[in-house]
């Protein structure tokens, strides 16, 4: 499994924006083939930083919906909507700790 994290910075005024479209997608790129799991986050500090956080069966998987036309869809909304470059990162769990 691969976990994703992507960190966007949006200008202010356009935090609505990416908002209502994210919810007019989640689900399409939750049901895409390979996607296990979806969580969009916000800042607790600065409103307009959002991450996705999202599972997927493999990084070939991944790189499917990066190719597909959802993804360009949406990612060429959003990249609009941007005040500073995102982030993105890809990991794997080692472990997880449970008390």
């Amino acid at each position: 499994m691969l976990i994703r994290i992507v960190r966007m910075t949006f200008r202010p005024e356009e935090v609505p924006a990416f908002l209502e479209n994210f919810e007019v997608n989640k689900s399409s790129i939750r049901d895409f083939p390979g996607c296990q799991h979806l969580e969009l986050w916000q800042d607790e500090n600065q409103k307009n930083i959002f991450m996705t956080y999202s599972h997927w069966e493999s990084e070939e998987a991944l790189d499917q919906y990066r190719d597909s036309e959802l993804f360009k869809t949406v990612w060429s909304f959003t990249k609009a909507l941007f005040s500073e470059k995102p982030q993105a990162f890809s990991s794997k769990k080692l472990q997880e700790v449970k008390s």
